[in-house]
Formats: structure tokens, C-alpha cells, sequence
């Protein structure tokens, strides 16, 4: 399914053959993000995201980067997370170079200028506004506060206001000495082309070079924050997120986690979605969803209900979780379970975009790299035992942790209902 080659001092370069595709993606992750970042320094990673699309060596503006693959009818973009960085090309075939090109610049040529870091702070200060304006992205921020407390991890990726008002162009500059090196990216290709093509267009787009080694702190012990936070806002609807945390990256109990989320809240057959929305009417968002980082994990229910259903849709949702924890999955909702996971991957695979991102993302992050059907075969081993034993490790009332955005008068006292039946 895939090959994957380590470049000397450049980057690790992995790539899927797609044969008859008339597309190629390529997906770049840079091995930094914001955990990287010390409390002076946060929201480093996310604005050096932001700073590399301004202009480059070979492209000197914005609108000459975005027209390189926009003028081909490609797609490009960028995103900034925990723990890596990815930058993203997708284009039509006989346009791999160019991507491969654009993707090298972005990374290792990035021009870096002092009146457009300037300028692009306000733009990021409008994002951040955005994410505090949206009720729904407000409260996972509190979420990530509630579960990791004030650390590298609980801390906004974007920075906040003040912060990213007072960041230094130097501690950009330096952040991209120290980060973007060619040995510190893994490049990953899908697409109808051979693996010794994608080396060769690496090669020459990214170069060499070390920056050294990276590390960041440790994770603090979970749950780090406090049990229950309120954003105050007087919305007509109510956002709540509640979750509890959960396995690391590559746990060996990584796909049980996964088959466990399906069954509680990924998607319309889920038990949340059929019990808090279909059955009570008490939400029309609702889901459940992990996240996993080198040593730590959450898994995290989100909902947006009438402000006035809050203490209801909250009993509902541990009822659901409680009964996850204490009775068997029937084997006829395992399988539906397991053929949703599975039949999700199958179809992504068939993406040229997916694909890259499926075999770079488990190059860059994970202890190793699963082929389609190595990952089918660990969902189909999944037995309803160990999903209930999993459920009873995670789902104890003094793991649980809660976060708000709704008018102060409707959540007074949901602290109260934070625990397990």
C-alpha cells in the first residue's frame, strides 16, 4: 500500500500509489506545534502557519502562492495542531512538481517579513474573536482548559489577543529556525505516481537540514483543570462538553477506543444521537469524538441544547455513558459499530487527499504505519468484552469534566449533576 524512504538530513518521504487517479495530493507535516511553545511565546506555531502563505523565495506574495495551484485548479491549505503542523496540495497530475514546489517554499523558503508579520496579526486576533463569538468553539476551548489545565496542551492553539498583540517577530523567526528544518517534515504523496518520482521531487523542493531535536514537556497528570467551567453568554441556544480523559496515541487499546466512540456518539446510529436527539428531543448537535496525543487522550461528548434542557440533556448523556459502562454491547450493534469504522475507512481510501493524510499522519505521529487491511483486521478483533472493559476504566465520576457557554441563571447548579448513575 505504501514505501516510505528517510532522506539524509531531509525529509522522511512515504507515498501511496493510487493507479488511474487524476489527481495527486501531497500532505507535508512539519513535526512542530503548539506544545512546543512556552507560555510567553503561545500561539507561536499556529501564526507561523499563518506567516509562510504571505510570500517566499520563488512566490512573493500571497496571491502568487495561491495562484500557483489555484491556477491549476488545485486546492492548498494548512493547519496547526498539538503537536504537528500540515500543509496540504491537491492537484491534477501533471501538476505533482509544482505542488511538490509550492510545499518546499511554504516550508523551508518562507520570505519571513517584518511588515507582513505585522500585518497578519490582525487578521489572526479576527480569528480568535471568531472562535470566542462561536458558542460551539468557545466551549471546547474551556473543554481543553477544564481537562488540561493551564498548560502547553489546555491552552488555546491560536494564542489569545493580548498574547499574539505582544509575540516578537524574533520568536517567529526563531521558532522556524528551530522547527522547519527538511529532516524535522514528513512528506507523504497519493496519487497514479511512483514512489522514486515522489523522492526525487523532495529532494529537490525541500533539500537538507537539521534543526536539532525538539522535544516538549510532559503531559500533566489528567484530569489537570477544574471540574466545571461556565463561559457566560446570552445565546439562545446552550453549548455543553463534557468528557472524560482517555488513551494515548498507539495504546494498544487505541481501536477498541474507536469502536467504544462509534457506539456512543460517531454519527446518526449512535446512542447519543438516537437517545439525546431522536428519542428526547433535547439536542439537534450532538456527537462524541477523541482526541490522542503522544502520552494523553480525551474522549469528549459535544451538544447544543435549549438553555433551559441543560440539567436534562447532561443526565441524559451520562445515562448513555453509565450504560456503555455497566452492559454488554449486543453483537448485532458491534458489527453495525465495527462495519461503520471500517466502511468509513475503505471509502476514504479512495481519496487521494485522504490517503495522503492517512499514511503521513501515521508516519509523523504514530509508533507505525497500518496498511488498509492491517486496519480493518484490528476493528474486526474488537470484542464487545473489551469495549465494556475499556468503558469501566474510563468512565468514573471523578474523571469527568465539564465546560458551558450558556446564560448564567440557566447553568447554576450542573456541577451537581456531573456524576455517573
Amino acid at each position: 500500500m505504501f514505501e516510505r524512504t528517510a532522506l539524509p538530513d531531509g525529509p522522511r518521504v512515504i507515498s501511496a500509489r493510487l493507479p488511474g487517479a487524476r489527481s495527486v495530493s501531497i500532505a507535508a507535516y512539519v513535526l512542530a506545534g503548539s506544545r512546543l511553545e512556552t507560555p510567553g511565546e503561545a500561539g507561536v506555531a499556529h501564526f507561523m502557519e499563518h506567516i509562510t502563505f504571505k510570500g517566499t523565495a520563488a512566490y512573493p506574495s500571497a496571491r502568487a502562492i495561491s495562484e500557483a495551484i489555484e491556477g491549476v485548479g488545485g486546492s492548498v491549505n494548512a493547519a496547526t495542531d498539538r503537536e504537528s503542523t500540515v500543509y496540504w496540495v491537491r492537484v491534477p497530475r501533471r501538476e505533482a512538481a509544482r505542488a511538490m514546489d509550492v510545499l518546499g517554499e511554504l516550508i523551508v523558503r518562507p520570505a519571513l517579513d517584518d511588515r507582513q508579520i505585522d500585518h497578519e496579526r490582525t487578521v489572526i486576533i479576527e480569528e480568535i474573536r471568531s472562535y470566542l463569538d462561536d458558542p460551539a468553539e468557545w466551549v471546547q476551548i474551556l473543554f481543553q482548559l477544564a481537562m488540561f489545565g493551564n498548560t502547553a496542551l489546555g491552552r488555546e492553539i491560536c494564542g489569545d489577543e493580548e498574547g499574539i498583540r505582544r509575540l516578537p517577530e524574533s520568536a517567529i523567526r526563531e521558532f522556524w529556525r528551530r522547527a522547519y528544518r527538511p529532516a524535522n517534515v514528513v512528506v507523504a504523496a497519493a496519487g497514479d505516481l511512483g514512489h522514486d518520482a515522489v523522492l526525487d521531487l523532495a529532494q529537490a523542493a525541500f533539500g537538507t537540514g537539521d534543526g536539532g531535536h525538539l522535544s516538549f514537556e510532559p503531559a500533566p497528570a489528567l484530569p489537570a483543570g477544574e471540574r466545571y467551567l461556565l463561559g457566560v453568554r446570552a445565546t439562545t441556544q446552550a453549548h455543553l462538553a463534557v468528557g472524560v480523559p482517555a488513551l494515548r496515541r498507539d495504546h494498544p487499546d487505541s481501536w477498541v477506543l474507536t469502536v467504544l466512540n462509534t457506539i456512543l456518539g460517531d454519527g446518526m446510529s449512535s446512542r447519543l444521537f438516537l437517545t439525546v436527539r431522536e428519542e428526547k428531543a433535547l439536542a439537534y448537535d450532538i456527537g462524541s469524538g477523541v482526541t490522542d496525543y503522544a502520552d494523553v487522550g480525551v474522549l469528549g461528548v459535544s451538544a447544543g441544547v435549549d438553555p433551559d434542557q441543560l440539567k436534562p440533556a447532561l443526565e441524559a448523556i451520562l445515562t448513555e455513558i453509565a450504560t456503555l459502562r455497566d452492559t454488554p454491547v449486543p453483537a448485532d450493534e458491534l458489527a453495525k459499530a465495527k462495519a461503520y469504522v471500517s466502511g468509513g475507512l475503505e471509502l476514504r481510501m479512495e481519496e487521494t487527499r485522504h490517503l495522503a493524510s492517512w499514511i503521513g499522519g501515521q508516519e509523523a505521529l504514530h509508533e507505525r504505519v497500518y496498511t488498509l487491511d492491517e486496519a480493518l483486521a484490528a476493528v474486526e478483533a474488537v470484542e464487545a468484552e473489551d469495549v465494556r472493559r475499556l468503558a469501566g476504566e474510563l468512565f468514573q465520576d471523578d474523571r469527568l469534566r465539564l465546560a458551558v457557554v450558556a446564560p448564567a441563571r440557566r447553568a447554576r447548579g450542573l456541577e451537581r449533576s456531573l456524576r455517573l448513575p
